[in-house]
């Protein structure tokens, strides 16, 4: 095997840094799968790709240490520091109808 080897996590970020796209695709991901712990990880790959937490905290006008600590693996975003950590890498929130059978009540 020639070529260096990555850690998936750099990989990760990198694509992420590249193709803002597909971060919101993979973010999208996360959400429909419902996954806190897994949010909270992509959130931290892409705090990594767009600025890295520190010129996120800048970007977002929240402290850097709140937001490490929002962002940690027992982090609990509330809404408006979500929406404010999405507007800094360029990313919103939004709503869609769920294709899928409904039931009725």
């Amino acid at each position: 095997m020639s070529g260096k080897s990555r850690a998936h996590e750099d990989a990760t970020i990198e694509s992420f840094r590249n193709d803002p796209v597909f971060a919101a695709e993979y973010l999208n991901a996360v959400l429909a799968d419902g996954d806190q712990a897994e949010l909270l990880t992509a959130l931290r790959y892409m705090a990594a790709a767009f600025g890295g937490v520190t010129g996120l905290a800048d970007q977002t006008a929240l402290n850097a240490t709140t937001l490490y600590r929002t962002l940690s693996p027992q982090g609990n975003p509330e809404l408006r520091s979500l929406t404010a950590i999405l507007k800094a890498m360029g990313m919103r929130l939004a709503v869609q109808p769920d294709v899928g059978p409904r039931s009725v009540v």
